[in-house]
């Protein structure tokens, strides 16, 4: 049976969750899933990115509009566009999506599925209530799939909510990686200048834990490194002013979003996670895909892609900028080890977290739903 499903993400930004659907609708079998792409737009000003990016893959899309931070319109939309369409199964990616989901689909034949991609280590109240009814959300649908096992941990301690669970890990478009050649200018720039080249790519909030990579680099055996943040974030004004009250502010670049972070990547000598809390992250698979040497903290989610220190990458304890600042040392002052260490991280990733092996979990499980 051809199953028509639509992927419901987020409007606004290409993120780690926007990134994942691209790489799984990209492998899913045609033959067998008939893939849309949609968004609920709650604001005029947002561009969707998903949806053209999904575009450029020769995917349908649809744009929900219904603007106001919680417009009931979104639901009844939404619903009306599940009849419409004849949509097997809804697949769902964030908190607004899946209690717009869970909504819309009361009644109807269709399927809902929410893949969550995380949750934020110190949420504000707000956001923690949003988050606490995400979890309950979970008991009213057919699936919920996490992509770590940090994740599927936490959510088997939700009472009833075991057997609605199945673990597809998270993985990466190798393809898209190896494709990547060029780096872009302001990268050769600072390399010209004899810079040891480090970087981050993702979100500027506080789970990432930039603040702890820029006092690591205000230490003195990485004062001939310099800084690229590729990404945007509520905290951007607030790190920016943390790097120049630290006097990084010449060897530290807030690019902002950038189309082309993956060419940055190529130019990194070293990529950086310093998060306090991950999934399984999506930057650093790519970066361990790419073959780049990688420091990151050790946490879970991580070390289902570095298990131990040194096993694909550096490891360093959470919080610990003094740890940081010297793993990176580490990697600067040894260039047969980067080689070594950024060789078995691509073969992790190549073996056990590509795109490809992840869409045929998900083709199993979409078909398991109508069996």
């Amino acid at each position: 049976m051809r199953l028509r499903v639509l992927q419901l993400g987020s409007p606004t930004g290409l993120y780690g969750a926007e990134r994942w659907i691209l790489a799984l609708i990209k492998y899913l079998a045609p033959e067998k899933v008939e893939t849309i792409v949609g968004v609920i737009r709650d604001d005029p000003a947002l561009s969707a990115p998903l949806l053209s990016e999904a575009q450029k893959l020769g995917f349908e899309t649809v744009a929900i509009n219904a603007y106001g931070r919680f417009n009931p319109e979104a639901v009844k939309k939404l619903r009306a566009y599940l009849k419409e369409k004849g949509i097997h199964i809804l697949h769902t990616h964030g908190y607004k999506q899946d209690l717009a989901g869970f909504l819309a689909t009361r009644g109807l034949k269709t399927k809902i599925i929410a893949t969550p991609h995380g949750w934020s280590k110190e949420p504000d109240f707000k956001l923690a209530v949003y988050e606490t009814l995400n979890r309950l959300v979970f008991l009213g649908l057919d699936k919920v799939v996490p992509l770590s096992k940090e994740i599927y941990q936490g959510l088997l301690r939700i009472p009833g909510l075991k057997r609605k669970l199945t673990l597809i890990v998270n993985a990466v478009d190798l393809s898209e990686i190896e494709a990547v050649k060029d780096v872009p200018e302001e990268v050769l720039a600072r390399k010209k200048e004899g810079f040891f080249i480090l970087g981050y790519i993702g979100q500027l909030i506080h789970r990432k834990g930039l603040d702890i990579l820029l006092k690591a680099l205000s230490h003195k055996e990485l004062s001939d490194c310099f800084l690229f943040v590729v990404g945007e974030g509520p905290l951007k004004n607030e790190l920016k002013a943390l790097a120049k009250k630290l006097g990084l502010f010449s060897r530290v670049a807030f690019t902002g979003y950038r189309e082309d972070r993956l060419n940055f990547l190529r130019g990194f000598d070293v990529f950086v996670l310093p998060s306090r809390l991950e999934g399984i992250p999506r930057c650093l698979m790519e970066a361990m895909g790419m073959g780049k040497p990688v420091v990151a903290s050790a946490i879970e989610g991580v070390m289902d892609l570095i298990p131990e220190d040194g096993e694909g990458g550096l490891l360093f304890p959470v919080k610990d900028a003094h740890a940081l600042a010297q793993k990176i040392a580490i990697f600067k002052g040894d260039q047969k080890l980067r080689e070594n260490i950024s060789q078995k991280a691509r073969q992790i990733v190549a073996e056990k977290f590509s795109a490809e092996r992840m869409a045929r979990e998900y083709e199993a499980l979409y078909q398991s739903l109508f069996s």
